[in-house]
């Protein structure tokens, strides 16, 4: 009997480790936002790689994003992190070491300057980050992230590149469903309550009137207010775009002016997946814009 519960107690003991050992381990690889985790995780599928998402707070920019402590965490014991590019991380610049490996999805992209945009204060990026707004740059950052994780892990190869298919798969769908939805739209002018949908708006042939970024402490100044309400009525615009996560104050007394239909589109930085989020915005622009 004495011999029966040593060893069942070894047992036991050995399954609580073994259990312990897997919640501890850490993930091979990080990605930051959700675009570029959805990218990664479909192409590590039928791959013994782990895959998590570093930021998963409902947020519409990073502008101001601190990390955790849970985040430093994380980000020390990946083996790769993969990153949207452009500057979106740039909180990251101070935390990561020069010998960690990184895969910057936005390596081959032409990026967009800001300059031409309008704000509510003078707060914002030299570039604009929002590229996988593009349905043809997201297909281009999972073409850059395939090749960073061919070079990180070789002997999967076959597998990320026949997951690179799968994706292209989906890309083209997404964009058949972004012609035939938008294709024959009533009004290609938008008016947005952010300043991060100027590569949505050239990939869907829509033109940006004016743009306000709108944070706390930098609402829109009465003088904009005028302006918008001006431009919504010389242009008989049926509608005016919020960001779904953001602020939508300004946007909200637009509408009350106007009687404009305010709207929200998905800066698909957090959710499900990317494809949901794309799909939700191009279903939006359609019913918005007739």
């Amino acid at each position: 009997m004495k011999r029966w519960l040593i060893r069942t107690f070894a047992a036991a003991a050995a399954l609580l480790c073994t259990a312990c050992t897997k919640a501890e381990q850490q993930p091979n690889i990080i990605a930051t936002t959700m675009p570029v985790y959805t990218f990664t995780q479909a192409l590590c599928t039928d791959t013994p790689l782990t895959v998590s998402q570093l930021i998963q707070d409902n947020v519409s920019c990073l502008h101001d994003y601190t990390l955790t402590v849970d985040h430093m965490k994380r980000l020390e014991n990946a083996d790769i992190i993969v990153i949207s590019g452009g500057g979106l991380e740039h909180f990251l610049e101070d935390v990561i070491t020069d010998d960690k490996a990184m895969i910057d999805a936005s390596a081959q992209l032409k990026l967009h300057h800001t300059e031409e945009h309008h704000h509510a204060e003078d707060h914002h990026h030299d570039v604009d980050p929002h590229f996988w707004l593009s349905i043809e740059n997201s297909k281009q950052m999972a073409h850059s992230i395939c090749e960073g994780l061919k070079k990180a892990y070789p002997e999967y190869t076959a597998v990320f590149e026949q997951n690179l298919a799968e994706l292209d798969k989906r890309f083209e769908q997404l964009q058949r469903h972004a012609d035939t939805q938008l294709s024959a739209i009533n009004c290609r002018e938008i008016i947005t309550f952010h300043d991060g949908f100027f590569y949505m708006a050239d990939a869907f042939n829509l033109t940006i009137l004016h743009s306000v970024e709108e944070e706390s402490g930098s609402e829109a100044s009465a003088k904009d207010l005028i302006a918008i309400c001006e431009l919504v009525q010389d242009h008989s615009l049926p509608a005016i775009f919020a960001e779904k996560n953001g602020s939508d104050s300004a946007a909200k007394i637009i509408y009350a002016e106007t009687g404009a239909k305010l709207y929200r589109l998905d800066m698909a930085m957090s959710g499900e997946n990317y494809f949901d989020c794309m799909y939700y915005n191009i279903n939006t622009l359609k019913e918005a814009l007739g």
